[in-house]
């Protein structure tokens, strides 16, 4: 038995299902020195299952992002960079909406012209065109039972169940990375119980407390019901240490993009980038696929259920061996180090 399967099996959880639990390695809060101690303690056809860094999952699990509007942060650029350069493989893209950006068509062809730009820039590892997911938060009950919520059945979460079930291993998990609402990622549990077992899921979302973490702005007060679900029934990371997105590409290095489509793309909308570090959906992505961005770690577990009515997501409370982790601090810099050297090195992209 990993790690994986050991924490999980101790967490709180629905009701029993035929498929073995799985969880995530135990954390408290750690540094990335604590990481010298740790070693391997089974290995697999696809290599050690311990983590790389301080998360339970890592460049080694495949991903599916769910957001909302793309021209704000650099979520989807760092995603397909990545997935070309030794990072997470990058197998979906669901859109949806978010107040600030209601029509979910000019969201969806937002990010389908990335994903054109990235495939005429050469870049090999790119997923299918992203779809649009129309599911709206979700109601809470008047019983305050989270399974007897009414499921939307929405486009995005039959996609993330459809995922799981073709990509997902015991010891690899499939991770849902968000930069928006946690609908989709509810509403797949609404249909399907037992997906839990098989998605880790990573939020760019929040802020922090002296006491741990809070579900609201960024993202988690857009749908605190789906924010309640998604805490009580899945291994759940929030990242809630965000840095300034505008070092990514300042103008003074737009000169040094490469010459073709994908450098082309980040040129034009570098201007549109938020002067906002809670707009940085890419702490999600860099937290997964960049060991050294996330370097303290706590174990937290919600409080909650929300009441009806209420505007954020449940508290989430430090709680030493906890089914939750929460980031409370990251290197920005590594990130950026990161993401030019995938830039600048010609065997991103294809010859």
């Amino acid at each position: 038995m990993n790690e994986l399967d050991r924490e999980w099996k101790t967490a709180r959880r629905p009701r029993e299902s035929p498929i073995k639990r799985a969880g995530g390695a135990p954390l408290a809060v750690v540094s990335v020195l604590a990481l010298a101690a740790v070693g391997c303690t089974e290995t697999y056809d696809a290599g050690s299952n311990s983590p790389h860094g301080l998360l339970p999952v890592d460049e080694r699990n495949p991903i599916v992002l769910v957001n909302d509007s793309e021209s704000e942060n650099w979520q989807g650029e760092y995603a397909v960079l990545l997935a070309n350069g030794g990072g997470p493989k990058l197998v979906g893209i669901i859109v949806g909406t978010n107040p600030n950006s209601p029509i979910l068509e000019d969201n969806l062809a937002a990010w389908r012209n990335l994903v054109k730009a990235a495939r005429d820039g050469r870049l090999p590892n790119i997923p299918p065109d992203p779809i649009g997911s129309n599911g709206d938060p979700l109601t809470r009950p008047a019983s305050g039972v989270i399974d007897e919520t009414v499921a939307n059945h929405s486009e995005g979460a039959n996609a993330i169940l459809a995922a799981a079930a073709d990509l997902s291993l015991p010891y690899r998990p499939l991770v849902v990375l968000t930069g928006g609402r946690l609908t989709d990622v509810a509403d797949a549990y609404l249909i399907d119980h037992s997906i839990p077992n098989r998605v880790v899921v990573v939020s760019a979302l929040g802020s922090l407390t002296s006491t741990g973490g809070a579900m609201d702005i960024p993202n988690g007060e857009m749908d605190p019901w789906a924010d309640t679900i998604v805490t009580a029934r899945f291994r759940y990371v929030q990242v809630s240490a965000y840095y300034d997105q505008l070092t990514d590409v300042p103008a003074a290095r737009l000169s040094e993009l490469p010459n073709n489509a994908f450098g082309e793309w980040i040129a034009t909308k570098q201007p549109n980038i938020w002067n906002d570090p809670q707009a940085a959906d890419q702490v999600a992505v860099a937290a997964v696929g960049i060991p050294s961005f996330a370097v303290e770690v706590e174990r937290v577990s919600p409080v909650g259920p929300v009441g009806d009515g209420a505007t954020v997501g449940p508290a989430l409370k430090d709680d030493p061996g906890a089914p939750g982790w929460l980031v409370r601090q990251s290197n920005g810099a590594a990130a950026t180090t990161r993401f030019w050297q995938l830039l600048l090195d010609p065997a991103t992209f294809a010859q």
